[in-house]
């Protein structure tokens, strides 16, 4: 393992890269107190000696950068959404062309959403030690069994990315994982502006309408306010806090005072701003079609839907999330063919297009 913690260290490395066809990729973060994923460790596999780059303490990564935004380079992550949440925030252009090992073995009938472990020892028998999962990667020096832990998890990365790769061209779905890992590198999947933050309060469709109006728009300050301030959203506003206030919507500070859930020094900081945002607040048409309640024809619409998506699933071979979730089905009931959700889209619509039209265009 080579541990990678000045540019010169850093340059060197990156050069040795620079033609690599296939690269694997992971990385160690902390979110505790902030809005941001605080990236601590980047870890590289190019199947030989894997390297740790100490990313708090290297000037730059922009030549690391440069090396994995080669359009020649696969990049071999598993279950990646997190690690390409940060490299959207560190170049915002998708990392592409994308390996995830997770959805290729979704894609081969492995298990849904498999973790890492589970995966390297159905396939090598190799038990992983994940021990150290909890490590606080922000902390300096991290010991050496830390880091060669995070070496491990590229080191057998790069040994799954043939193995897959080939048993999906043999079964004709490489191009499924492509389509997957494109959607997924788009750094558009991981904005969240602050229009959007009601589709992250779970207990909105158990409100009434009113409090639904006033919980979206309290999620759209509390999202502005978090992203601006660069802390978690709980620290702005617990969501218990934000539902209190919602069904309640005071029109004072006093009144906001008396809501049991509201934390004084929330009231003192922001009360003034959180009153403001209900006193503008407006139905919000996409947020309001999402919660209301199925009526009796799109509860038959979904039941079909859900029945056409399993069998689908299963004559596939693959995990029935992983062609559609709930909420998606539920939408699709809603809307029908117009709903624009992941399963009216690329190889996931060709798959169960003759089994879920007749349902979608019945009277």
């Amino acid at each position: 393992m080579q541990f990678i913690d000045t540019d010169q260290a850093l340059a060197t490395a990156c050069a040795r890269w620079a033609d690599a066809p296939v690269l694997a990729l992971d990385t160690e973060f902390v979110r505790v107190d902030t809005y941001y994923p605080r990236l601590c460790l980047v870890q590289v596999g190019d199947g030989r000696d894997p390297a740790v780059i100490d990313a708090l303490a290297v000037p730059s990564l922009e030549p690391l950068l440069d090396v994995l935004y080669r359009p020649t380079c696969v990049k071999v992550l598993h279950s990646g959404s997190q690690d390409l949440e940060i490299f959207a925030a560190l170049r915002n252009a998708p990392l592409l062309p994308l390996f995830d090992t997770q959805r290729a073995a979704e894609l081969l009938g492995d298990g849904d959403q498999l973790g890492y472990a589970a995966l390297v020892e159905r396939r090598f028998g190799i038990t992983v030690d994940k021990s150290l999962t909890r490590t606080d990667w922000a902390r300096r020096p991290l010991t050496p069994a830390e880091l060669e832990y995070a070496a491990t998890d590229v080191t057998h990365l790069f040994r799954l990315y043939p193995l897959l790769h080939d048993e999906l061209v043999a079964r004709g779905r490489l191009a499924w994982q492509e389509e997957d890992g494109a959607r997924c590198a788009d750094p558009a999947h991981y904005a969240c502006p602050p229009e959007h933050a009601w589709q992250r309060l779970k207990s909105l469709p158990r409100l009434p309408a009113q409090a639904q109006t006033a919980a979206v728009a309290l999620a759209a300050w509390r999202e502005g306010v978090a992203e601006h301030t660069n802390r978690p959203r709980r620290w702005i506003l617990p969501d218990d806090a934000l539902y209190a206030i919602a069904a309640k919507r005071p029109e004072t500070l006093e009144a906001l005072r008396q809501i049991r859930e509201v934390a004084p020094k929330t009231v003192q900081r922001h009360g003034t701003e959180m009153l403001a945002a209900l006193a503008t607040a407006q139905p919000h048409p996409a947020a309001i079609a999402s919660v209301h309640a199925l009526d009796d024809a799109e509860k038959g619409r979904f039941n079909a839907l859900r029945t056409a998506v399993g069998e689908c699933a299963d004559a596939l071979g693959v995990p029935r999330g992983l062609l559609a979730n709930r909420a998606d089905l539920e939408s699709l009931a809603r809307v029908g063919e117009a709903a624009d959700i992941t399963l009216m889209h690329g190889w996931r619509r060709t798959a169960t297009r003759e089994a879920l039209l007749p349902i979608l265009r019945r009277n």
